[in-house]
């Protein structure tokens, strides 16, 4: 039998229930995927670099990581990245850039349908 991770975390499992929520009510696959993905171990879970967003996202576009956004790299492109976390030189960075950076929750809330999202693991 396989044992269950449970995140002690309680705003990491008050956002996975959410995105459930939305997922099943908006019929956006993309929050499901999310969901599982945050629902991982913390050793498990996505560290990206900003030269990775860069590269694989697109001027203007979405970007999602169910993880933590670290400041390696710079942002060349005008994006919306939503992540878990952030350190604090990615989160300067991105400002410099004249990108956002928001929380998952708050990506939730403006774009519920989940279109044009793109999540970088």
């Amino acid at each position: 039998m396989v044992k269950r991770i449970i995140s002690t975390n309680i705003i990491l499992r008050l956002l996975i229930s959410d995105l459930r929520k939305y997922a099943n009510q908006y019929k956006a696959p993309v929050w499901d995927a999310v969901a599982d993905i945050l629902s991982k171990s913390s050793r498990k879970r996505p560290a990206v670099n900003l030269s990775k967003i860069s590269r694989y996202s697109e001027e203007g576009g979405i970007v999602v990581v169910p993880g933590k956004v670290l400041g390696s790299g710079t942002l060349s492109k005008r994006v919306t990245v939503a992540a878990f976390s952030f350190s604090e030189t990615a989160l300067n960075k991105i400002k410099a850039s004249g990108s956002r950076g928001i929380t998952i929750r708050d990506l939730l809330k403006e774009n519920p349908e989940g279109r044009g999202v793109k999540i970088i693991i």
